[in-house]
């Protein structure tokens, strides 16, 4: 096909700019990721080599739909362009051997679960586990915080005090935080200037900038620096200020990159009107954004909005699946092109239940959320232990496993004893499980490490238990059908056959938890949160618990400031959950909560 077939107006001015920067600011369905895959099929065509351009985006999910649609456009070639996540990049540039051995780390990726036990470790050097939180947050983004930070080593006295002991634990423990992939790649290209790296593409393209922190966006810019940059966004769908990115990555783009050209892309071609005009009378309350508007599609419907209260939980998910069932059987919908959006997982969990219990196929997607838990309390952590012991079947000496299955079940996490012995084998050079071993065995003698010794025998019995099972067995007996618990575990793997070995079992799961990709041709209801909804379109959408303390939440120890700065990106995230539909919009809310979920 010839690369601009079909494309006018806007979109297409934007395929054609050869400038370099170049950023497009386009709000939901207006076409933004259709006119960036035009450009690349442009880029071939003109003879670029699909190995030499690399386009990027900030999910799995986005991700593999941008393979998706390149492929569509049938350009010879473009099956070849590299399209994936900043994350799957440094990844892999970071596991080449040459690379790892430069900067002295392991790829192992922290999982949010196990993070627990590194914040208790470390909570003492910034006083307590909240400040060790955000710390860990910032030194993910190379400490700048802020868009206007440089990103890089930390100024503060107390940061660099920090990084110095969090580094230190992450080595010991041959891991790496999942954020931290970013600034490692980024000190890795800055101190070899020299890297193949350097110049392996020609042109960069970027969707979903403004999810990119300060680090990120650097990072890209040296990828980019012998090739051309074209970044693609929308302040008004920036929701991660969690991991420091910030709407103004997108809206002050121009600022850092002082040549950039802008094309902008305002008429939507997904939402109905009545939606785009509420979507647009939301957003409008933020302050801190540029006066812009989404304009429908003159041929865009003028679809339906339904907002609906009722007194339970139970009950609006009973109504909710009642209206699904009858909108589907009708035939006005098909299952696969319902989504349903909840602010926490149990209005999901019913909602999917009594989907199902109707006979309609429905699936839930919070893997994110399935090694929850309280790590100090046996009960409360039952899918977190299973994980571990999985980990520790099939990797036994990973010591960040080990590091959590030592702990479980102590009102400290076992921190003094797990650092007693971590001084120990740094002292002697002997690894954690081989000391454990020595300990148990009465051959090594470490005063006030009893509490390890109460916790390692019991491992060693489980993973005998485990150690010869494979496939649907060694699934069954970590996560156990009949568990609430292992539900979402469960929910996250596909034929247990795909799964001959525990590290296949352990790779699909690490993968599943911290990467979810989401299925967009399926057959059923899906059900997930409103952060995975970016990206996501379906002819009914029905947002499930709004009510406040959910959305909008926030903290109660926050200054006025920072409520402020919540609600605005609550905002946002409600704005992109809304523009989600082609037809109909459905906001749910209950009156009552049961107490624990309250």
């Amino acid at each position: 096909m010839i690369w601009d077939d079909g494309l006018e107006g806007p979109a297409r001015e934007m395929a054609a700019d050869a400038h370099s920067p170049l950023r497009v600011v386009a709000g939901p369905g207006t076409g933004k990721t259709f006119a960036l895959m035009r450009r690349v099929a442009r880029l071939l065509a003109e003879g670029t080599k699909p190995e030499r351009l690399l386009v990027s985006t900030f999910t799995r999910t986005a991700a593999a739909d941008l393979q998706k649609e390149l492929q569509k456009l049938g350009v010879a070639g473009i099956e070849d362009v590299p399209a994936e996540t900043l994350h799957a990049l440094c990844f892999r540039i970071l596991q080449r051997r040459e690379v790892l051995t430069l900067t002295g780390r392991s790829p192992r990726p922290l999982l949010d679960f196990e993070q627990r036990f590194l914040l208790e470790d470390l909570k003492t050097t910034v006083g307590g586990v909240r400040k060790a939180s955000k710390a860990v947050k910032a030194f993910a983004a190379a400490w700048a915080r802020l868009q206007h930070e440089q990103p890089g080593w930390p100024e503060r006295p107390e940061d660099r005090v920090f990084q110095k002991v969090l580094s230190a634990w992450l080595v010991f423990h041959e891991a790496m935080l999942i954020g931290e992939v970013v600034p490692e790649t980024l000190r890795y290209l800055r101190e070899n200037p020299l890297a193949p790296e350097h110049g392996l593409q020609e042109h960069v393209l970027v969707d979903e900038y403004q999810d990119l922190n300060r680090a990120e966006q650097v990072l890209l810019d040296l990828l980019s620096t012998n090739a051309t940059l074209t970044v693609g966004g929308d302040e008004d769908q920036s929701i991660y200020s969690f991991k420091h990115a910030h709407p103004q990555g997108i809206a002050q783009f121009d600022r850092n990159h002082a040549s950039a050209v802008t094309h902008t892309l305002q008429e939507c071609r997904r939402c109905p009107r009545l939606v785009t005009e509420l979507a647009n009378r939301l957003i409008s309350n933020n302050t801190e954004r540029q006066p812009r508007a989404l304009r429908p599609h003159p041929d865009n419907p003028l679809g339906e909005v339904l907002v609906v209260q009722w007194p339970s939980v139970d009950v609006e998910a009973s109504g909710l699946a009642e209206f699904i069932k009858r909108r589907i059987t009708s035939g006005a919908v098909a299952a696969g092109q319902v989504l349903v959006l909840t602010p926490r997982r149990q209005f999901g969990y019913a909602i999917r239940d009594a989907l199902v219990a109707r006979s309609t196929p429905a699936h839930s997607f919070f893997q994110e959320e399935a090694l929850e838990g309280d790590p100090k309390h046996l009960e409360a952590s039952e899918a977190q232990q299973a994980f571990t012991l999985l980990t520790l079947l099939a990797h036994p000496n990973d010591r960040v496993a080990l590091r959590a299955w030592c702990g479980f079940g102590s009102p400290s996490l076992n921190t003094g004893a797990w650092t007693r012995l971590r001084d120990h084998c740094r002292k002697t050079g002997d690894a954690p499980r081989a000391a454990l071993d020595r300990l148990d065995r009465g051959e090594l003698v470490l005063p006030n490490t009893g509490a390890l010794l109460a916790r390692y025998p019991a491992l060693k019995v489980a993973l005998a238990r485990v150690e010869e099972l494979r496939g649907t067995a060694l699934i069954d007996a970590l996560f156990p059908e009949a568990a609430p618990w292992a539900e979402p575990i469960r929910s996250a793997l596909d034929e247990p056959s795909q799964y001959p070995t525990a590290r296949k079992l352990h790779g699909a799961l690490v993968s599943a938890i911290t990467q979810p990709e989401l299925p967009t041709d399926v057959d059923y209801v899906r059900i997930m949160s409103l952060h995975k909804s970016k990206g996501l379109t379906a002819g009914l959408v029905v947002v499930a618990g709004c009510m406040e303390g959910l959305i909008p939440t926030w903290d109660d120890d926050s200054t006025p400031q920072e409520i402020a700065a919540t609600l605005e990106e609550q905002r946002r995230l409600f704005y992109v959950a809304m523009t989600r539909p082609r037809r109909t919009l459905v906001l749910s809310s209950v009156t009552r909560l049961p107490i624990a979920l309250a």
